[in-house]
């Protein structure tokens, strides 16, 4: 007789359980609009809506590597930004300077990437050298060694095939031509007929499972209000250039991560350490192991940002990167991270970052020059950490 009294109260809608778990979503929108009447709608222009996603691209794939290593127990990496210097020189070093071929600079530079992942995992993993104190030294031994690559001199990049791989625009040919790109609009119909699918799929198995489950208003009402936002922003893509190859590479890293973190047994160990890494090890899962595969696999993803950066601004120098480490420490914290490890989605990974693009870019075209924008970025970061704080003592975590 419970059962059934508790299944049916979780097909109520619970407004203020509702207005919590989407707090950053809400949060989200009022930054967007109150920056689209401060900006007098010049933040919804077409070029601007596709420069969001592409100048905050590099943010949203280092932060899905971020998100691990801050779920093993608030743990961050202080190197990336480093990381990014140095693999994007050797990029840029090799293909200017030494004409070696594109699909040999890639894998290579990925690979270095990696290497300084594994060499950080390591000492992390297995030493159990804090990470804090790790990834430090690293910032300074990576940043020192992307200046050596550089010479200390700006190199830049016009390998057009290089350039081609991660800032082309698609254009599907007898689909799209010069004067109309309707491509974003096919590729959006079929992603909300996915997200549709979704929802229906995963309320009909929770139900056959017999599992609670959110009210049918609060799932499709969320799925509809992300359709509606994809459809917009697919039609402002068809009013400039279309879809980039940069946004494909960010949309599969966000995906392949969401997948890993919440569909797979591996995915929840980042979360079980972060929980409790004494129960974790007793449960007979090597946490060792866990911590050495985050920064291992932070690496891997900072290595494909140095590329990414690269063919975006197309030039790399000693200061490529510096601060970029931050951005993907903020976007975990306010997308809903915990400071204390254990809790963090990819999803709340993205809107922690779009929140943060939608500030710097509504604060650019205002003409806001940058040490404000230091000071708001900070502000909103330090409101994520105390609510997340506050939060975890009233539940009494």
């Amino acid at each position: 007789m419970s059962t059934k009294k508790e299944s049916a109260g979780s097909g109520q809608f619970n407004l203020g359980a509702f207005l919590t778990k989407n707090s950053m979503v809400i949060a989200l929108i009022v930054v967007f609009v109150l920056f689209y009447f401060l900006t007098g709608g010049r933040l919804l222009y077409a070029q601007n809506m596709s420069n969001l996603l592409l100048q905050n691209g590099y943010v949203l794939v280092m932060a899905c590597g971020m998100l691990l290593c801050i779920l093993t127990g608030g743990n961050i990496d202080l190197s990336v930004g480093s990381v990014i210097c140095m693999v994007g020189g050797m990029a840029a070093v090799m293909l200017t300077n030494h004409g070696v071929n594109v699909f040999v600079t890639i894998p290579i530079c990925i690979l270095v990437g990696l290497v300084a992942g594994i060499w950080q995992g390591y000492w992390i993993g297995y030493v159990r050298i804090p990470p804090f104190i790790t990834t430090l030294g690293g910032m300074f031994i990576f940043r020192g060694f992307g200046r050596l690559i550089l010479d200390s001199k700006t190199v830049a990049v016009q390998d057009e095939m290089f350039l081609n791989i991660f800032t082309a625009y698609i254009k599907i040919p007898g689909f799209d031509t010069d004067a109309h790109i309707w491509s974003p609009f096919l590729i959006g119909a079929l992603a909300v007929a996915f997200i549709i699918y979704s929802t229906i799929a995963s309320r009909a198995n929770k139900a056959k499972k017999g599992y609670r489950q959110n009210s049918a208003i609060a799932d499709f009402g969320r799925a509809i209000v992300i359709s509606a936002v994809l459809l917009f922003y697919c039609y402002l893509l068809t009013q400039y250039k279309g879809i980039s190859v940069m946004l494909v590479w960010v949309v599969a890293i966000c995906l392949i991560y969401h997948f890993i973190t919440s569909k797979t047994a591996f995915g929840r160990y980042f979360y079980a350490v972060g929980g409790n890494e004494k129960a974790t090890q007793l449960s007979g899962i090597n946490t060792n192991k866990v911590y050495f595969i985050a920064y291992a696999n932070m690496g891997l993803l900072a290595g494909l940002c140095g590329l990414l950066c690269l063919a975006r601004v197309g030039s790399v120098n000693g200061s490529t990167g510096t601060s970029f480490e931050m951005d993907a420490i903020g976007s975990c914290f306010i997308g809903g991270a915990s400071a204390y490890g254990g809790s963090g989605t990819i999803p709340g990974v993205i809107i922690g970052a779009l929140l943060l693009g939608v500030i710097n870019m509504g604060m650019s075209i205002m003409g806001i020059g940058d040490s404000w924008q230091y000071v708001v970025k900070g502000g909103v970061l330090l409101l994520a950490v105390i609510f997340d704080v506050v939060s975890n003592r009233k539940s009494g975590k």
